[in-house]
């Protein structure tokens, strides 16, 4: 089976927060619950992590940006990660979990 681009991307989060011992799991989507849901949830020492990946120049919809900022306000880690910014994202992440 093809991976896609962005399936490339999450398959490397997956891979980075496993490394680091970050509970996760990505959440069904084809039309099941609500929509705009980060592609990958996890939680490490009490902390909420959301993590949205685009390949390339991959953008964020209104209704994914929506749910990012109601993280943000939650007091959640969220980021937006494509393949040029992993090691951002790996610096971020364990300043957060720390």
């Amino acid at each position: 089976m093809a991976t896609t681009p962005e399936g490339k991307v999450k398959a490397a989060v997956r891979k980075m927060l496993d490394r680091h011992g970050v509970y996760h799991f990505m959440p069904p989507g084809m039309g099941l619950g609500r929509s705009g849901i980060p592609d990958i949830i996890g939680c490490k020492n009490g902390k909420f992590i959301a993590i949205e990946c685009k390949a390339g120049k991959g953008k964020t919809t209104a209704l994914q940006d929506r749910e990012l900022v109601a993280i943000c306000n939650a007091g959640g880690f969220t980021f937006v990660v494509n393949e040029t910014c992993m090691d951002e994202l790996e610096e971020r992440l364990l300043t957060w979990i720390s």
